[in-house]
C-alpha cells in the first residue's frame, strides 16, 4: 500500500486571456542595462532556478514536481521557447512560450525575480513576451493567471491588450514537501 503524501489544498480563480492581433502601440522600453535573451535548450538546473525563484511567492508548483527527464524533453522541444531577462548580466526574470498546440502560442510562464518587482521592468518585459509570441506566426496569443499570482498580473495583462475569456475556480492539492508558502487567503 502506497502512503499518500500530505498536501496543502489551495483554492484559486484562474483567468484565461487571449489576444487576437499583435499590439499596434509602440513597445515600452526596458530599463537601462537590461536585455532579454532566448535560450536554446537550457539546463534543467538553470530552468528550475528561474522557475523556483520567480514563482516562490506565487505557489508555482507544477514544474517543481515534473521529473527531470520530462522537463529536459520539454525544454528541448522546438515549439517551446525560454527567454531570460538579464540586468547587469544577472537573471531578472523569464518567460516561456508554448507553440505546440495548433495556431496558438501560449505564454506559459511569465515573471520577474522578486528583487525586480516594482522596478518598472514589467511592462517592457511583458511586451517582449507578447512580441516574441507573435513572431512565431500564430492566430492568437494566450496567457492565464490566477489569484495566487501577483495582484498586478491580471491588470497588467489586460493593459497589454489581452481580453479575459473566462474565469474558473480550481482547487490544487500542492504537495507539502515542496515547502511553498501558502497565503492564508488561498487555503481551503
Amino acid at each position: 500500500m502506497r502512503r499518500e503524501e500530505p498536501c496543502d489544498s489551495v483554492a484559486v480563480t484562474v483567468t484565461f486571456l487571449r489576444m487576437d492581433a499583435p499590439p499596434v502601440t509602440p513597445a515600452p522600453p526596458l530599463p537601462e542595462k537590461m536585455k532579454t535573451e532566448a535560450l536554446a535548450a537550457p539546463t534543467v538546473g538553470f530552468y528550475r532556478y528561474l522557475y523556483n525563484t520567480v514563482g516562490r511567492d506565487y505557489v508555482w508548483w507544477l514544474r517543481r514536481i515534473m521529473p527531470d527527464d520530462d522537463l529536459t524533453i520539454l525544454l528541448r522541444d522546438p515549439w517551446v521557447g525560454l527567454h531570460v531577462l538579464y540586468k547587469d548580466g544577472e537573471p531578472a526574470g523569464f518567460f516561456e512560450l508554448d507553440g505546440r498546440y495548433g495556431h496558438n502560442v501560449n505564454i506559459s510562464y511569465f515573471g520577474l525575480m522578486p528583487h525586480m518587482i516594482g522596478t518598472g521592468a514589467g511592462p517592457g518585459f511583458l511586451r517582449q513576451a507578447i512580441d516574441a509570441a507573435w513572431a512565431c506566426g500564430p492566430r492568437t496569443v494566450t496567457v492565464n493567471t490566477c489569484t495566487a499570482d501577483h495582484p498586478r498580473a491580471l491588470p497588467n495583462y489586460i493593459r497589454a491588450g489581452f481580453k479575459p475569456l473566462r474565469a474558473v475556480r480550481e482547487v490544487w492539492d500542492v504537495p507539502c514537501h515542496l515547502g511553498l508558502r501558502i497565503p492564508d487567503h488561498l487555503r481551503v
